[in-house]
């Protein structure tokens, strides 16, 4: 119970920080078959049930198969991609229209003792993706085989407006009445970009990118996909993160790749600090970094008309250039709009938190609990155990974050030899 609890207040923040943004969310055909299909839905509907306007974008690769081997129809394919002829069409209509009636029926379930139960969704579909052909590529005919030429973000987003879910099928409709087959990959990018998505998530086989030695890789930048692609043996996994890059690239601020058999993986992923999948992410105007010597200047800059007001104990440019390590930064264009540090305290598990301080016309951007997030992973990949504070003027936005008020008898004795008692700083602690 303490656990659930616990998880519970700590994906508050991000509870607020998704309610009412839009999300685009791929579910690929195998990951329709599995057995965590049945989670997965679940864990849609609670994302629903916490304001997310959900837009969902499926695939049916295998279940085209399983009608095309039925028929006795040998699949083609060129450049990776199926040539749809006629004959094949009719499978893909089959399988789509299928899986589509499928997944309506999943989330117009509400069983009693179930997470469906009162659930009570608006589900809809339709002709929300115009398409082209692809044509001819290397003198082959592509047939039926199309990409995307337009999404309704007007009518999809009025929908939206209205609580609705959103289905897109690997179906596109021509001007003219005719039908493609398209990928579903390719269906979820566009859907992000022209609805400005704040979030594509892409269900994997794999719990997101996974490095030569087998470990997660938590987050990359657009530009780093190519040399990882490279590298891959799975054909699909390339094309998730190709996925992921392009939306990042066309304004989607960040693409989520997670595993279709790992019971949860979107929660933990959307919910938790050190998420379940891959992160991609774009290049960010903003940056939360580790200080170096060169930003020293920075530093001083920022941190002296609060020293000049009695807000932070004076620093000179020796004492920051020694402690400059100490230091995690709030970098915008070239600017340290914000600091922080965490000096451990010695012969005990605590760590001091120090010299908070953010830029005033920056005040209102979070940068202060960004910071404050950095410092408190920092201290417990030292093995602290719980931080320390001091302020004269900040007391309200401690508490407000967790801090308790104690005495200066309860300082690490380390600590408390140095306290300024003409100072009088209130003291805080906090436990990790």
């Amino acid at each position: 119970m303490h656990d659930y609890v616990t998880w519970l207040r700590d994906s508050s923040p991000y509870i607020n920080s998704h309610r009412d943004r839009t999300f685009v969310v791929m579910l690929p055909g195998d990951g329709l078959e599995h057995a965590n299909f049945a989670n997965i839905v679940h864990d849609l509907v609670l994302l629903h049930s916490l304001g997310v306007r959900l837009v969902l974008a499926f695939g049916s690769r295998p279940q085209i198969e399983a009608r095309l081997t039925a028929r006795g129809i040998e699949p083609h394919f060129h450049r990776d991609l199926r040539i749809t002829d006629a004959a094949t069409l009719e499978c893909v209509i089959d399988a789509v229209g299928q899986m589509r009636i499928a997944l309506e029926a999943r989330l117009s379930m509400d069983m009693a003792a179930s997470p469906m139960q009162g659930a009570r969704l608006r589900v809809a579909s339709g002709n929300f993706v115009t398409a082209r052909p692809i044509g001819v590529l290397d003198g082959v005919d592509f047939h039926h085989t199309g990409e995307v030429r337009r999404i309704d973000r007007k009518g999809i987003g009025r929908l939206l407006d209205e609580r609705t879910i959103v289905l897109l099928s690997p179906l596109g409709y021509s001007p003219t009445g005719e039908i493609f087959n398209l990928a579903c990959e390719d269906v979820a990018t566009r859907a992000a970009i022209d609805l400005q998505a704040d979030k594509l998530v892409l269900y994997g086989a794999e719990p997101g990118l996974l490095d030569e030695s087998g470990k997660l890789v938590r987050e990359l930048r657009p530009q780093q996909i190519p040399a990882y692609v490279e590298r891959l043996g799975s054909q699909y996994q390339a094309e998730l993160l190709d996925a992921a890059a392009q939306a990042c690239r066309g304004g989607v601020r960040r693409s989520h790749v997670v595993s279709y058999a790992d019971d949860g993986a979107l929660l933990n992923e959307l919910f938790t600090r050190d998420g379940a999948g891959t992160l991609v992410t774009q290049e960010q105007f903003e940056q939360l970094r580790e200080a170096t010597i060169e930003d020293v200047g920075g530093l001083i800059d920022l941190i002296t008309p609060l020293e000049e007001q009695g807000i932070l104990v004076r620093r000179s440019r020796e004492v920051l250039e020694r402690e400059v390590e100490q230091f995690s930064i709030v970098e915008r264009d070239g600017l340290i709009i914000a600091c922080a540090a965490l000096y451990p305290i010695a012969d005990s598990d605590a760590g001091e938190l120090a010299c908070l301080a953010v830029n005033p016309e920056y005040r209102h951007g979070g940068r202060g609990d960004e910071l404050l997030e950095r410092i408190e992973e920092r201290a417990r990949k030292l093995g602290l155990k719980k931080l320390i504070v001091l302020t004269t003027r900040t007391a309200h936005w401690f508490r407000e974050r967790g801090f308790e008020p104690i005495s200066v008898e309860r300082l690490p004795a380390a600590r408390a030899s140095l306290y300024n008692f003409q100072r009088n700083s209130k003291i805080f602690e906090k436990p990790l």
